[in-house]
């Protein structure tokens, strides 16, 4: 069985706790009392319609009562590593989406730690004894339906499903409850009839791709509980990679170049956190019209320098934009053929400049430093910001 552990309302929940005079009240991290983004919300905040990444002016009139509150990111990341070392106490097998979030694979435990319940409640029970913190888990045979059943009871929610129970759970769900079903994807399934999941499973897997391409073999995989990927911490992991689906399709050479320049960063700083060396890169680029392709590159020797996997996927999205001129609504960065990072690394000899990359290895030890030290979004390379900065604009859906 899979766990995925979600703190609840994870920055606010820490500002609550550490500041009792907020127990209870509205808080707002972020937004500087009503100007800039709203970086997170408490539940009490989110009754009002306030949620991440609202321009703080909304949320500011949403409700008048909220506290603005100045984020600590340096706090959140040591409580974050806090809530890992609890994980990894069950299982070695912690799989981190992101901060506040993970999935753990607890079969190899049982005799250990008692069966998947018993070990999801265990750890949510010492969350909240030395952290003092809400967490919401959702126990699964299959991935993806951990990760929804986790968010089903927010917050503080515990929600166990079974194998024999996965479509019995599944059928009566909306259909944006699924990966990969944003507010553009509910709409097209809305106007082909498809509300809930038991209508993506009435169709057959050949119905669905005439009328959806890959992303309706996708669907209906997750409809008919179809999911075989495991539990992979980074140091196991035969590749990795980072994607963004955007609110509203993107055309402009400019944005979609640094949306890849902040993928890569992201794909990087794993690799290097993970000690693996990467062998090849590939872009994932999913049109308008939902067909999504794919073109990787090998690289040679193999790497984890930041620089070098920002311009691979550079040259990839410019081979994609050139043969497929359509708006984007998603873009993917990942990397593959992984090896250990002390493996035998073969140097070119028609290398002619040793010293850039001498000057690179500087700049990726520095950003990681900043990164481990306080936020892995806090520093980014000036290509990534054409995205980061449209990122923080208000911009429909979520």
């Amino acid at each position: 069985m899979i766990l995925h552990v979600d703190m609840d309302a994870f920055y606010a929940s820490i500002e609550q706790r550490d500041r009792p005079e907020l127990l209870g009240r509205p808080v707002v991290v972020g937004g500087n009392h009503g100007r800039g983004v709203v970086t997170a919300a408490s539940y009490e905040a989110r009754k009002f319609g306030i949620h991440s990444a609202m321009p703080g002016r909304t949320a500011a009139r949403l409700c008048p009562s909220a506290v603005f509150v100045r984020g600590r990111m340096e706090r959140y990341v040591e409580v974050g590593r806090a809530v890992r070392e609890i994980f990894l106490r069950y299982t070695p097998i912690v799989q981190p989406l992101s901060l506040d979030e993970a999935f753990l694979d607890v079969e190899g435990v049982r005799r250990l730690h008692g069966d998947a319940e018993s070990i999801g409640r265990a750890i949510k029970r010492t969350i909240r004894e030395e952290l003092d913190l809400p967490a919401s888990v959702g126990i699964a045979p299959l991935k993806f339906v951990a990760k929804i059943a986790s968010d089903f009871d927010k917050p503080n929610g515990f929600v166990v499903v079974p194998q024999d129970r996965l479509r019995s759970f599944l059928d009566p769900l909306p259909v944006e409850r699924l990966w990969g079903v944003g507010r553009v994807g509910r709409e097209r399934l809305h106007r082909l009839g498809f509300h809930k999941v038991a209508d993506l499973r009435q169709h057959s897997q050949d119905a669905l791709h005439r009328q959806l391409g890959e992303w309706g073999d996708h669907l209906w995989r997750q409809a008919n509980a179809i999911d075989p990927r495991r539990v992979v911490p980074d140091h196991n992991a035969k590749g990795m990679g980072h994607e963004r689906t955007f609110s509203e399709d993107l055309t402009d050479r400019d944005t979609l170049r640094a949306v890849v320049s902040y993928l890569g960063e992201q794909v990087a700083r794993r690799l290097r956190r993970s000690h693996r060396l990467a062998t090849t890169v590939t872009v994932k680029y999913r049109r308008s019209d939902f067909k999504t392709l794919q073109r990787t590159q090998t690289l040679r020797p193999a790497t984890n320098s930041t620089m070098e996997v920002i311009q691979t996927a550079h040259g990839l999205l410019d081979e994609l934009r050139r043969k497929h001129p359509q708006p984007v609504r998603l873009l993917g960065v990942s990397v593959g053929e992984l090896v250990d990072g002390d493996s035998p690394r073969q140097m070119s000899l028609f290398q002619t400049r040793p010293s850039d990359d001498v000057e690179q290895l500087a700049v990726d030890e520095l950003c990681d430093q900043v990164s481990d030290r306080w936020d892995q979004n806090r520093l980014h390379r000036g290509s990534s910001h054409a995205y980061l900065q449209r990122h923080k604009r208000p911009q429909a859906g979520s």
